[in-house]
């Protein structure tokens, strides 16, 4: 299947046979699971998925060429969207739990994770992702507090999100080889979630902290809230910290209480 990867939609194929095998593996594929994989490109990892015989195999790919060769090459084993993923509701497609692969496009994985971390009801759209980042996106997701790669991507993640870093992967495991590792994650959404009303708050909350990463968090708690100081006593805040010292439990905290104070 000799096929050109367009740089302009950040194709990488996955060419190594033991990575292959280890990512499959990791999703514990069951014979009555319906399994997605998004960006399958020349189709190597999705070989290795119908070797576990799960229920259904949905395809997402946006190449049109390589759509073609795909349904060519695999016939009714699998079903496939020609389209975006950022554009593709799977929760409106399928009502089952679901497994998700994904080799995604380096310049749209966050696009493509926020997106899905979104949703309202996560655990039960999805059992377990099992997804491939550019190395310095991944150390951002499993970032913890006191970190210098923990930020906005780490607080919203591990909102929704437990996730599990397998393995470093080298740029020849590709072709074309990327100019960066790769990592491999496995993120399991959680059964208990804060109770935040819109992500978007999350997500508000946190591009103020973490503009002013460098500042004191006295100065991003006055731009949000009326009375700083009322809020730095409630959650007992030394105001003399920096956005990386707070755990995520502080901005779910703070996020709520600028919800409650909008209302």
């Amino acid at each position: 299947m000799q096929i050109k990867p367009k740089k302009s939609l950040g194709q990488n194929f996955l060419t190594d046979k033991n990575i292959i095998k280890l990512i499959v593996k990791l999703g514990n594929i069951k014979e009555n699971d319906i399994v997605v994989e998004v960006g399958p490109g020349t189709g190597n990892l999705t070989s290795e998925i119908l070797l576990q015989k799960p229920e259904k195999l949905l395809l997402v790919e946006k190449d049109n060429e390589l759509t073609k060769k795909l349904a060519n090459k695999f016939k009714d084993k699998i079903n496939i969207i020609n389209d975006d993923i950022l554009k593709v509701k799977l929760e409106k497609i399928i009502k089952k739990r679901i497994i998700i692969f994904g080799n995604l496009p380096y310049n749209i994985s966050t696009q493509i994770l926020v997106k899905w971390i979104r949703l309202k009801n996560l655990n039960s759209f999805c059992k377990k992702f099992i997804l491939m980042f550019q190395k310095e996106v991944a150390d951002r997701i499993v970032a913890e507090a006191n970190n210098k790669n923990y930020g906005r991507l780490s607080i919203l993640c591990s909102w929704k999100m437990n996730t599990k870093k397998i393995k470093d992967i080298h740029p020849n495991s590709f072709f074309p080889s990327p100019k960066v590792e790769s990592t491999i994650l496995v993120m399991e959404p959680k059964k208990k979630v804060f109770n935040i009303n819109n992500p978007k708050n999350l997500e508000f909350i946190t591009s103020v902290f973490f503009n002013q990463r460098r500042k004191m968090i006295k100065k991003p708690l006055n731009l949000i809230f009326k009375n700083p100081k009322k809020i730095a006593t409630k959650f007992n805040l030394n105001l003399s910290n920096r956005p990386q010292n707070l755990k995520p439990s502080i901005y779910f905290n703070l996020c709520k209480e600028y919800e409650d104070l909008m209302n």
